[in-house]
């Protein structure tokens, strides 16, 4: 069942659904009066719905029951990557929303080869916002992640503060053999909690940024044995989340 995220909610009982939702219902699903579909709330509610009238701008559906449960994550993880080249961070974001990522913070690291181009910034953004909802529709989530336009190493570390636990994924650590400091940060995280994980770039990052990150109460750790790719990293460490919260019980 197709599942559609909604702004306007007329009452407890109807949606009515325009713009581009407007657009994939009529013109790509070809979904007419009487087929059903989800419609979730901006609240995180979700919703079996009839389609009741089609017109020529909007899409009228009326609640047949709301959902009980949630598949959204016990605690709210934000991916903060170091700017990749191409479309790693496409990858990102798509994955790290099936996977159950609440935020996305790109930002400027050393290393990063990639420069932000401030002029192009809104279309970018606005493309990343759409990958991250139309991976929540189909992973059935019922949030779809914020993609917060790149900010600078500074930056980040001053929004840091809003966070409930840090930590930065150091490939030094690895090379160490550390593996304790994401398990045991997953077993202080209690429902609700917001964990901030920082990615470096495709060179890593520098161990200045590190002892920066270190300063303002970030923890470094390893992720396995391996040394992971920019774009790898953050889907182990959502997978190891899910793990602990939602299979290992």
């Amino acid at each position: 069942m197709q599942r559609y995220f909604i702004d306007e909610q007329v009452d407890m009982e109807q949606f009515n659904i325009s713009g581009d939702d407007y657009h994939h219902i009529v013109r790509v699903m070809r979904m007419k009066a009487g087929d059903d579909i989800i419609c979730v709330t901006p609240t995180g509610k979700s919703a079996v719905c009839q389609i009741a009238e089609i017109t020529d701008e909007i899409v009228v559906a009326n609640v047949v029951k709301w959902e009980e449960g949630t598949t959204e994550l016990p605690v709210q993880v934000v991916i903060a990557s170091g700017l990749p080249k191409g479309d790693k961070l496409e990858l990102i974001i798509q994955k790290g929303t099936e996977l159950g990522a609440f935020e996305f913070v790109p930002f400027t690291a050393s290393r990063s080869i990639v420069k932000w181009d401030g002029k192009k910034a809104a279309k970018k953004v606005e493309r990343w916002q759409k990958i991250a909802k139309e991976a929540a529709e189909q992973s059935h989530r019922s949030h779809v992640p914020d993609v917060r336009e790149p900010i600078s190493f500074k930056e980040l570390l001053k929004a840091s503060n809003e966070y409930t636990y840090k930590l930065v994924a150091y490939e030094e650590e690895a090379r160490e053999g550390e593996a304790s400091v994401l398990s045991s940060t997953l077993s202080k995280l209690k429902e609700g909690d917001s964990l901030l994980i920082v990615f470096g770039p495709e060179g890593g990052l520098t161990s200045e940024e590190v002892a920066l990150l270190n300063g303002n109460g970030f923890l470094a750790c390893g992720l396995g044995p391996r040394i992971l790719r920019t774009e790898t990293a953050p889907l182990y460490a959502l997978s190891a989340v899910s793990y602990h919260f939602e299979l290992l019980r």
